[in-house]
């Protein structure tokens, strides 16, 4: 396993600068999270990032950037992959229930793996297509999954009167804002520095439309 110190700096100090203090045992958490993702990526191909320092930088810091507008009781992580971003929040608000949706297999098993040996009693697994799942949540998270377009259409479902759509992209998406389906309103786009990343990072806060009252 990758040595600690230079990872725990690495992220404490970037949490910093996101203005976030956290805990000691979900720092600890956080690097068990990259210690098992190092160990499955050799077989699985999780991620395309293999070393260490980059996954604190583009994984963990990356999914703890849009952690101010996270909100709500109940979270739901479309396309999860490998836990991103819905893992490291779960960590980080274990009062929060999360569900990590993924149809792939090996994905889905990783995911389970990790809230098993991660002990995270907040979260849980959906091995399906986000289209087949009938709940609704407060958060809907996405990272690279699709366009904004095809995120709502296949998953809008998901999202609550209330909630909110937090969706992770590079540049900024006009295209794809020009094309939100009907329902769905764009309520901000936030530039995101992410500490040690340089490139551009966008979250995309998207809720559905108030429905006009009925006539009488």
């Amino acid at each position: 396993m990758p040595a600690r110190d230079p990872l725990r700096h690495l992220l404490t100090g970037g949490a910093t600068r996101l203005g976030l203090d956290l805990a000691e045992a979900t720092v600890e958490r956080l690097l068990d999270y990259i210690d098992l993702l190092v160990r499955w990526n050799r077989a699985y191909n999780l991620s395309a990032v293999r070393d260490p320092r980059e996954m604190v930088t583009r994984h963990l810091l990356d999914s703890l950037a849009i952690t101010p507008w996270v909100a709500g009781d109940s979270l739901a992580d479309v396309g999860s992959g490998a836990g991103l971003p819905g893992l490291p929040l779960a960590i980080l608000a274990p009062q929060r229930q999360v569900l990590l949706i993924d149809a792939n297999g090996k994905k889905a098993r990783f995911l389970r793996a990790a809230i098993r040996d991660l002990g995270l009693r907040n979260a849980r697994v959906a091995e399906s297509r986000v289209e087949d799942v009938g709940e609704t949540f407060d958060c809907v998270t996405a990272r690279a999954f699709a366009t904004l377009a095809e995120m709502l259409e296949g998953g809008g479902q998901l999202l609550g009167p209330k909630g909110r759509w937090l969706a992770m992209k590079g540049r900024f998406p006009q295209d794809e804002i020009d094309a939100v389906p009907a329902g769905f309103r764009i309520e901000a786009v936030h530039a995101l520095e992410v500490p040690g990343l340089e490139a551009e990072r966008h979250l995309v806060v998207i809720q559905r439309k108030a429905q006009d009252p009925v006539q009488s």
